[in-house]
């Protein structure tokens, strides 16, 4: 069932309570490794289709972009899933309006060494 979009102080304060919520980031790997919300799971909206059961065991899921708006067509196509039964919302300000701090892991898409400058 989608319920529309959760903000970051809401969505926070789930982590913080430790609720079972999935945070599904729709960017891309590069994108994703770069900064994410701790705990979530990257599947970029290409592969959200194909792996769409994979997370139809969540009770809840919130899907995230860059800035809100690609991830509401997330949490519809999730919502529309035949096989997934819980509550789906996107997170309205995206990654860009997370506060709470992202971690990394640490890559990126060139070797600074491999520069002409």
């Amino acid at each position: 069932m989608s319920d529309g979009e959760i903000t970051a102080e809401e969505l926070n304060e789930l982590i913080e309570a430790g609720e079972d919520v999935r945070i599904v980031d729709i960017r891309s790997p590069g994108a994703f490794s770069r900064g994410h919300i701790p705990g979530s799971e990257n599947v970029p909206f290409a592969e959200l289709t194909r792996r769409v059961d994979d997370l139809t065991d969540a009770d809840r899921v919130v899907t995230v972009c860059p800035h809100g708006k690609a991830s509401v067509q997330a949490a519809r196509l999730l919502d529309s899933y035949e096989g997934f039964s819980g509550r789906v919302d996107s997170l309205s300000p995206g990654i860009e309006g997370w506060p709470y701090g992202l971690d990394a892991d640490g890559e990126t898409e060139y070797d600074e060494a491999d520069t002409p400058f």
